[in-house]
């Protein structure tokens, strides 16, 4: 059995909210569940370790939790949040404008050596 989990958030898209809380919450729960969590963000989701993005986006309308707030729960619980190389410069983003819970930034290669190399499962969103 597998002892790591890599979530892959890239399709989806900040701008619709309710695409947020899936990804994040299973995030969440696996870290919860004592296994190994990284949840890599890339093409748009990419704007989500973004200073200020997370913070002003919703799951549901009206809610008073932010998808920041998401974020931090499973930050709390163990998952590790990176940034893709690439969206750095598609976001006209710097190191320093990514939120704390990012973990750091990561290239292609890293997921491809963690899949084919490592014992992880792969979910993408």
């Amino acid at each position: 059995m597998a002892s790591k989990l890599i979530i892959v958030m890239a399709n989806t898209d900040p701008r619709n909210g309710e695409e947020l809380g899936a990804p994040i919450f299973q995030a969440t729960v696996a870290a919860a569940m004592e296994y190994e969590v990284d949840v890599i963000c890339t093409a748009t989701s990419g704007r989500l370790m973004k200073k200020g993005v997370a913070e002003s986006l919703v799951v549901k309308p009206g809610s008073p939790k932010t998808v920041y707030d998401f974020i931090k729960d499973a930050h709390d619980a163990g998952a590790k949040f990176y940034c893709c190389s690439p969206n750095l410069d598609l976001f006209d983003m710097k190191e320093e404008d990514l939120i704390p819970e990012c973990e750091g930034i990561v290239g292609g290669a890293y997921l491809i050596e963690e899949v084919m190399e490592g014992d992880c499962k792969v979910m993408t969103y």
